[in-house]
């Protein structure tokens, strides 16, 4: 509690004196960021008008550090500006003085219950699935994905995939097929934007010698191929009005007759379907049929676009550009902390398969180790103008003289190695040493977010 009023702090004492915490009061803003610095707490009770201060500088310290506590404003001095701004500045309630025990013990408790419920969800991203049926990435939006797949798989239910270009639909459509008891059986996929219309009937159902020129044999289309598997079809708001009709007969009857042939043929398939569009709108516009968008869409499943995926992002980027050094014969290993600084600044609005290419570029066209700011292609280039780079040269710690606590962190034999828990906690120390205590500069540097050292330390203080 951050109170320089001595009455008021013993009211609010009294007031939680019968609730389960450790209540430590600061009177000053300089207090506070002592305590702060000392033991992290799981909620402050924050006073804006200070001795020293104004307390909504202890607020934005504490937004800009990624610092993870709840933070519940106090103040008589309120105000709708106020509010605002304690709310831009991550505050999880507002309380104007005075006020009752009741609403003080209401708003802390809801306050820790946020805490917890936050720290539950950081877990599981920490501990989340950063690979995944060929999806790359442990951020939220993709742990979600995940989830869907996984309860969506062994059924027979359709799945309709909504997403930007590029996001990787028909790799979530796979994923969809190798996690079911179908697995064993064909991944057909066809693309209903890339067939002209007048062929895609047949690439479907298929066709009789002689059904129409150029059909010189019977050809089975991808439902009979499929059969006993998955029938992925992408763009399907593409498909042609008079084609989405049969498509509609044979969703429901799992029956259908190749082009020029008078007799019925059944399959057991699985579909998967895919868009880039909005298929409420399609349906809106009269461009997609109702009837068959609500056959389909039985189980919605939307991909987040890259630029909403967080650190993702440059693991992407490391894969495609270790994979693709692998393929060149080149020697990249990393990029430098400015080229990574563009590859966050920029939206990718071509998503993963423009990142995909702009890798690709940078290994055929560029030779080294490090990816540098004047490797990257165009449109990256423009950011890489205004890119300064802001933090020191990495630390490379070889075997032999990269020691913690005397303790080398890279094993030379089996004797010496140690559990991952414990060179992680190392690792984590000596970063925090090295960037002279501030935890968000080490946490940049190690490439995780600050709440994320913040929740282990705590845990490690733990007995």
């Amino acid at each position: 509690m951050i109170e320089d009023t001595a009455s008021l702090a013993m009211v609010y004492k009294e007031y939680l004196k019968d609730e389960p915490i450790n209540l430590v009061q600061a009177e000053t803003g300089k207090q506070a960021f002592a305590e702060l610095e000392k033991e992290l707490p799981v909620v402050v009770l924050l006073d804006l008008v200070l001795p020293d201060m104004d307390g909504l500088e202890i607020l934005k310290h504490i937004h800009e550090n990624d610092i993870p506590v709840e933070v519940v404003v106090m103040t008589a001095h309120g105000s709708v500006n106020i509010a605002v701004e304690a709310m831009r500045l991550g505050a999880f309630d507002f309380l104007i003085k005075p006020f009752s025990a009741e609403r003080l013990k209401v708003t802390l408790n809801n306050a820790l219950k946020h805490r917890h419920l936050t720290n539950i969800v950081e877990t599981y991203k920490d501990t989340g699935r950063e690979e995944y049926f060929g999806f790359i990435g442990s951020s939220l939006p993709m742990q979600a994905v995940y989830r869907i797949i996984d309860s969506a798989a062994e059924s027979k239910a359709t799945v309709f995939i909504t997403g930007e270009s590029g996001t990787g639909k028909e790799v979530c459509a796979e994923a969809i097929h190798k996690r079911s008891n179908r697995a064993g059986g064909p991944f057909i996929a066809i693309n209903c934007g890339a067939i002209p219309h007048d062929l895609m009937e047949s690439e479907i159902f298929g066709h009789v010698k002689g059904s129409f020129t150029g059909a010189l044999s019977d050809r089975d289309g991808a439902a009979q191929r499929a059969h006993g598997g998955t029938l992925f079809l992408d763009e399907i708001c593409e498909m042609d009005q008079d084609l989405q009709t049969k498509l509609l007969r044979f969703v429901q009857s799992g029956s259908f007759q190749k082009v020029g042939g008078s007799g019925t043929e059944s399959v057991d398939i699985r579909f998967v379907c895919a868009t880039n569009r909005n298929p409420e709108v399609e349906v809106a516009e009269g461009r997609f049929r109702e009837d068959l968008f609500y056959r389909l869409h039985v189980i919605p499943l939307i991909l987040p676009p890259l630029r909403e995926r967080g650190e993702d992002m440059l693991a992407i980027a490391n894969h495609f550009l270790h994979e693709y050094s692998h393929e060149e014969g080149k020697s990249f290993v990393r990029f430098s902390s400015r080229a990574e600084a563009v590859f966050t600044s920029y939206s990718w609005p071509g998503n993963i398969r423009q990142l995909q290419n702009a890798v690709r570029n940078i290994v055929v066209l560029n030779e080294g180790e490090d990816v540098s700011l004047a490797m990257l292609p165009a449109p990256l280039t423009e950011l890489a103008e205004g890119i300064v780079e802001t933090m020191p040269d990495p630390i490379v710690r070889s075997a032999a003289d990269g020691e913690a606590h005397g303790a080398p962190l890279i094993a030379q034999n089996e004797e010496s190695i140690r559990p991952l828990e414990d060179v992680e906690r190392e690792i984590i120390e000596q970063a925090i040493d090295l960037c002279g205590g501030n935890v968000p500069k080490a946490a940049a540097r190690l490439g995780v977010s600050a709440s994320t050292i913040y929740r282990k330390r705590t845990a490690w203080e733990q007995p």
